[in-house]
């Protein structure tokens, strides 16, 4: 059975191009990762004023991105 994760946009007046399914934040709470409907993972940039600008996206998965985690060094 396929279970559908609703898509939620946090993002004001510009949304970002995907439906967002996961949403992670750097220790550094410098760069913001999500995961979209669509099988992207994207990387954003987060200034100290909240500002949000999108770094790169990143291709390849075939299926719904719905979790996201940190490597542990």
């Amino acid at each position: 059975m396929k279970t559908l994760v609703p898509a939620v946009v946090v993002w004001g007046r510009t949304a970002p191009s995907h439906s967002i399914t996961a949403v992670m934040i750097t220790d550094d709470q410098q760069t913001i990762v999500t995961g979209s409907q669509e099988g992207q993972i994207c990387l954003w940039d987060l200034s100290s004023d909240l500002e949000i600008s999108s770094k790169e996206i990143l291709f390849g998965h075939t299926a719904s991105i719905t979790c996201l985690a940190k490597a542990r060094e």
